[in-house]
């Protein structure tokens, strides 16, 4: 079962040469102003919006998990139009990009499957909080194996204990997907997103629930408590708004890209 594309051409282009020339000139633009901190890290937060918006964020995250070595990750990402109890894995043996496809990591798959007992719900994968990240995998990291986990009504220790499990084997990586506050004025969505910067700063679960709106709150949750008893450091590394890249200021969508390390 090969997990298809859903939302090329609309989310990110559909043709592999426009992605390259977005990572090009997000990393050209991001070195032209600061350096990429040198931390080694198998656990990002990142973004999930167009790549116009939100791509720039997404893409330091991606080159710091480029550095880390590791080529196995599981995706987990909120789902945004299918309801359902818990949270989906399905064994798809490939995942489709402009790029090329990805190979589905067999070995991720039978490890969640068997201490997990999760169900697949396939018309929850038509995900695009989950796809729009399959692009820079397949570039920033060279023969990497993935799995999606995309989840619904789910609590945070549950993925907190998915991801806690991931992170104990040292050659594998989570990347959680998220995007913060939506369609506020730019003053409300940079008090309201400030909420969730400190309390992933600060590695603070009851900071979340002061105000934070991300739409992968559960998500963000379950990789700050697992953070914690991971004993692991965050790093903020990029934030920014829609009105960054649309001048929209009245309705305006929060981006962040985080890590976690040693």
């Amino acid at each position: 079962m090969r997990r298809e594309m859903s939302v090329n051409g609309a989310f990110y282009p559909g043709r592999a040469i426009e992605i390259e020339r977005y990572f090009e000139h997000f990393s050209t633009t991001y070195d032209e102003e600061t350096v990429l901190p040198d931390v080694q890290s198998r656990a990002v937060i990142v973004p999930h919006a167009g790549y116009i918006y939100s791509g720039y964020s997404a893409n330091v995250a991606y080159r710091i998990l480029q550095n880390s070595g590791v080529k196995k990750f599981v995706v987990i990402g909120p789902s945004h139009k299918v309801g359902f109890d818990g949270v989906s894995l399905c064994n798809f043996t490939a995942y489709e990009t402009p790029l090329g496809d990805i190979e589905g990591s067999d070995f991720l798959f039978q490890k969640l499957k068997e201490r997990f007992h999760l169900s697949c719900f396939a018309e929850a994968h038509a995900e695009h909080s989950t796809e729009v990240q399959f692009p820079f995998i397949k570039h920033y990291i060279e023969d990497a194996e993935i799995v999606e986990l995309v989840y619904s009504y789910a609590s945070a220790k549950m993925l907190c204990e998915i991801i806690d499990f991931v992170l104990n084997e040292k050659e594998c990586g989570v990347i959680i997907s998220t995007d913060l506050s939506h369609f506020y004025t730019l003053s409300n969505a940079a008090r309201l997103d400030n909420i969730c910067l400190e309390a992933i700063e600060r590695l603070d679960t009851k900071r979340l629930h002061d105000g934070c709106e991300a739409c992968g709150m559960i998500g963000i949750e379950a990789a700050l408590l697992s953070a914690k008893k991971q004993g692991l450091k965050s790093l903020l590394l990029d934030y920014r708004t829609s009105a960054d890249a649309s001048s929209d200021t009245q309705r305006v969508v929060g981006y962040v890209s985080a890590c976690f390390y040693e």
